[in-house]
């Protein structure tokens, strides 16, 4: 049973190759965040491997999930720095200047007290019973909401591959079309042909070819590796936070419209894994580990962390769920927050190779949505499901950015779509 459900058991070699799969994949989105709000990156790096550790320490090691930093909170981040310090962020420059640096603790701050309110959700959730919680969230509200997840990642994979390429790069959209579709075979071939420990590796070897490919057409920036001085051993900009009521207020309510999400992400993770997990270890449990991650996060100067959705498409593509090669990368991406050449190698992957990746990995995520419907048995000749699923996918889609209800305050898509669904489970009748 262990086998079929991807825990076999294979040697440290093999181990870490699986782990830096895992690392290729949620790199990119990881760095993103810190490179918008102007954190960090070698500080959000450690906090996402350092959180991806303490996540399986208070879950038991059961869950096969990955940390990295959230991007709910990127809107408030910004907003709060920019208050505190008085620098317009839209401003070339302005999130590398000395005043907004000096406004991040308390940010920061801000960071922990949202941690904090992921521990109380955690004990309400505790006291009320999962069972009761999760009663509001059926097969007929759970598959869309999968679905809007996945779908609403799609886009970014796009948006990788138009996008054009920053230094002396030749901007050829054409070359990165053919790039992307490189990858996007490889992993097709890879994941049908290939027989053994191969078929559970096709990421890496998809962006491998894609690296290589890209190299011979001219599209890898090779700049960084250039500059000595960024590639040797660096300890991450580590700094203490401060804390103002202001900040709290502007950055910890985020963490109840994160709740939601938090549900959806688990509850996908479980699909695609085949079991649990809002029972086994429970849903206060993986609260609490998210909580307390980006408690430390925040003590550390990094952003808030969230599991990701892109490791959660390599367990689909892979197959293989065993939650340690999750914690071996873990271990990798505190490694190389002390190494800039790591950095500087995973940073000079082209958009196009991850675009090509993400195609599959976000498809993937919206599949197990479908499963999950399917599985459910649910009669679409009934006016009832057809309605919830249908208003749930038009919100979860068309809201992709969510609404703004103020400059500190934004619900998001997956929120307002899983409220909708919630809603009209309840208050339809069974019988249309």
């Amino acid at each position: 049973m262990n086998e079929k459900l991807g825990h076999k058991k294979y040697g440290i070699g093999k181990n870490i190759i699986l782990g830096f799969q895992h690392l290729f994949a949620m790199f990119g989105a990881t760095v993103l965040v810190p490179l918008l709000t102007g954190i960090n990156p070698a500080v959000a790096i450690f906090c996402a491997g350092v959180g991806t550790l303490v996540f399986h320490l208070v879950t038991k090691g059961k869950v096969p999930v990955f940390l990295g930093s959230s991007f709910a909170f990127i809107g408030v981040i910004i907003i709060t720095a920019s208050q505190f310090s008085g620098v317009d962020p839209s401003v070339e420059g302005a999130l590398s200047s000395q005043a907004y640096q000096d406004a991040l603790p308390y940010v920061t701050g801000g960071i922990i007290v949202a941690g904090a309110v992921y521990l109380l959700l955690a004990l309400i959730v505790r006291l009320v019973g999962v069972k009761r919680v999760m009663s509001i969230f059926p097969p007929i509200v759970v598959g869309p909401m999968i679905m809007v997840i996945g779908l609403t990642l799609a886009p970014t994979a796009f948006t990788n591959i138009i996008s054009a390429p920053g230094g002396e790069i030749a901007d050829v959209l054409w070359m990165r079309w053919v790039i992307a579709l490189v990858v996007i075979a490889t992993m097709v071939v890879i994941s049908i042909f290939a027989k053994g420990f191969f078929k559970l590796v096709p990421i890496i070897m998809a962006i491998a070819v894609g690296y290589i490919v890209a190299a011979l057409m001219g599209q890898v920036d090779f700049t960084g590796f250039q500059d000595g001085t960024n590639l040797g051993f660096q300890v991450p900009a580590f700094f203490l936070p401060k804390f103002d009521g202001r900040a709290i207020a502007i950055i910890a309510p985020v963490a109840i419209v994160t709740f939601m999400e938090h549900i959806g992400d688990i509850t996908t993770n479980g699909a695609v894994v085949g079991k649990n997990f809002v029972e086994d270890p429970g849903l206060h449990r993986t609260l609490m580990g998210d909580g307390v991650a980006t408690m430390l996060a925040g003590f550390l100067g990094g952003p808030a962390n969230t599991t990701y959705g892109e490791n959660t498409g390599v367990l689909a593509v892979t197959k293989n769920y065993n939650p340690t090669t999750l914690r071996i990368a873990a271990v990798f991406a505190v490694i190389i927050s002390f190494f800039g050449v790591f950095s500087v190698f995973l940073g000079s992957i082209p958009g196009a190779v991850m675009g090509g990746v993400s195609i599959l990995l976000f498809g993937m995520i919206a599949t197990v949505g479908l499963r999950t419907l399917s599985e459910a048995n649910l009669d679409f000749s009934h006016s009832r499901n057809l309605i919830i699923v249908s208003i749930m996918l038009v919100i979860g889609l068309g809201l992709s950015g969510g609404i703004e209800f103020s400059e500190t305050f934004t619900l998001s898509n997956i929120f307002l779509s899983a409220i909708a669904g919630i809603v009209l489970n309840l208050v339809l009748p069974k019988e249309i």
